[in-house]
């Protein structure tokens, strides 16, 4: 009988071994070590990244599931998994009518080259679909969802005292901005876009401040490059910090930048200790980084699973309430996020209450908009919209308990307002609509 017990055990500790190297090999099949389990699929001809703003539709789509592997990348790893639970609900009557026309859901994906969509109703994943190949372990890249992630862990570190206040200059963790037009701008000027420094966001223009940000991060020297063209002396301010509002990646990274610095670990290092692991976040992560271990970038580069990014909704949903009860955000926190500010340019006629928050778009449908239905479902008090260029989106409603992700691979980066962003906010509020019955 010893024998036997003996043999046994041989044979469950060999299996064992040869599980834990079928693991370790399939996160070796894609480049990452560091990942318990290697998305699928495994694309084997990568874009170049040089040429990200030019990309064809079937490159975006490959490109964007493959990120994580495209540049050098650091993990942020799940721990005890909570997947979201799934209660399927028929979205058949979530109707909208647009330019003459009235479409549906499957309508609404084929015109928007979606990729990935989740609705999350109360909690429930109520509606999930994958197309262009991607399956639930496809981490697909953020584009500048990120810098949501990245501003509710500023929330973290305020509520910690990593960060004593919004508006402390940024110099104060940041001494590398001394005698930049960057020097006295503030934490929250930076998550509000209102720094009032020069920065040229052009999508376009191969000549653009954002451009020039992709070809740093095509070459070697990833920190250095941007970090010397973010932080240049020679950069100017248009205008007296919080004056007007401009998008600005720059800034965004500077933000993460300052973060950094502030609590002495990487975003991914920040994220997974505060975020991942603590949630329940059901896979691991990679986040771009410029150097591995020590910087990742603030402006977007978050790569996950499409149910994690909907658990991400539901974090910021939840008011950032852990499952045992801890409160990891300041009180009111998630509400002054989607407060929108009214300096000069977050304004607009479409959007009267202002149009950004604390790098949360206000993206309701315009009020100006005619021709167009449902123009109510998510009201812009209540919904805080994470955009990512070629139409990267998380959607949250805590009035409402709707969480709602989208993947695409839009042809345009950032098309007009009247196009698809102006789709989307009235095909969520037909999900709302229908959901709320």
């Amino acid at each position: 009988m010893r024998k036997m017990n003996t043999s046994l055990c041989l044979l469950a500790l060999c299996l064992s071994v040869s599980l834990q190297a079928s693991a370790a090999q399939a996160a070796n099949d894609c480049g990452v070590p560091q990942l318990t389990t290697c998305p699928a699929p495994v694309d084997t001809n990568l874009p170049d990244v040089k040429d990200m703003l030019t990309w064809n539709q079937q490159q975006r789509v490959i490109g964007f599931r493959n990120d994580y592997r495209s540049y050098a990348g650091d993990v942020f790893a799940a721990g005890h998994a909570q997947p979201i639970p799934v209660m399927t609900r028929s979205l058949s009557a979530a109707t909208y009518q647009y330019q003459g026309q009235r479409y549906g859901l499957q309508d609404y994906i084929k015109r928007n080259d979606v990729t990935g969509m989740m609705v999350i109703k109360d909690g429930k994943i109520a509606y999930q679909y994958y197309s262009h190949g991607n399956t639930p372990t496809t981490l697909w890249t953020s584009r500048s969802v990120g810098k949501s992630v990245v501003s509710t862990l500023v929330g973290i570190a305020v509520k910690e005292g990593k960060i004593a206040s919004l508006d402390d200059e940024i110099v104060k963790y940041n001494p590398d901005v001394k005698g930049t037009a960057w020097e006295h701008v503030t934490v929250r000027q930076l998550m509000q876009h209102t720094s009032g420094v020069t920065w040229n966001e052009d999508y376009t223009n191969p000549q653009s401040d954002f451009a020039k940000l992709t070809q740093c991060e095509a070459n070697k020297d990833t920190y250095a490059c941007v970090n010397a063209l973010v932080k240049d002396p020679k950069r100017t301010a248009y205008a007296k910090p919080g004056a007007a509002w401009s998008y600005s990646s720059g800034g965004a990274w500077l933000l993460g930048d300052t973060l950094e610095k502030a609590t002495g670990k990487s975003l991914a290092q920040n994220l997974q200790e505060k975020i991942w692991q603590p949630y329940g976040m059901v896979h691991d992560g990679v986040w771009h980084s410029y150097q591995p271990g020590k910087h990742d970038v603030g402006a977007h580069g978050f790569n996950a699973t499409l149910e994690d990014w909907g658990k991400f909704g539901l974090f910021i949903m939840n008011n950032g309430v852990l499952p045992d009860g801890t409160k990891t955000l300041p009180d009111n926190w998630v509400k002054d996020a989607r407060t929108w500010n009214t300096a000069e340019k977050s304004v607009s006629t479409a959007h009267p209450d202002g149009m950004y928050g604390y790098q949360w778009w206000n993206n309701s449908v315009p009020v100006n908009a005619k021709d167009v239905s449902p123009k109510e479902g998510l009201s812009s008090q209540d919904t805080m919209w994470a955009l990512g260029i070629f139409g990267q989106v998380i959607v949250v409603n805590p009035q409402q308990k709707l969480v709602i992700v989208q993947w695409s691979a839009w042809p345009k980066a950032e098309p007009s307002f009247s196009a698809q962003p102006l789709e989307a906010s009235l095909m969520y509020n037909a999900i709302a609509n229908t959901l709320a019955k």
